[in-house]
């Protein structure tokens, strides 16, 4: 395998990781980071939301606008 990492790297560069930090300092660092692509997550699709709401509520309003012209 030219240009590829093996299994035997990726266990080298982490009892490396192991001995440097720790288990206790890599768990946090985990947990940390799990918890951050959550909050992400959530705010992706928060922002989604937010999108179709903003749509919803432009149409609202235009439809209000037309009722509003078409009585005066």
């Amino acid at each position: 395998m030219l240009g590829g990492i093996s299994i035997w790297q990726l266990l080298i560069v982490l009892a490396i990781l192991v001995l440097i930090f720790g288990t206790k300092k890599l768990k946090n660092l985990g947990s940390d980071l799990g918890g951050a692509v959550k909050g992400f997550k959530e705010a992706v699709d928060k922002d989604g939301d937010t999108e179709d709401e903003k749509t919803a509520q432009h149409k609202v309003i235009d439809a209000d606008a037309k009722k509003d012209d078409k009585s005066a």
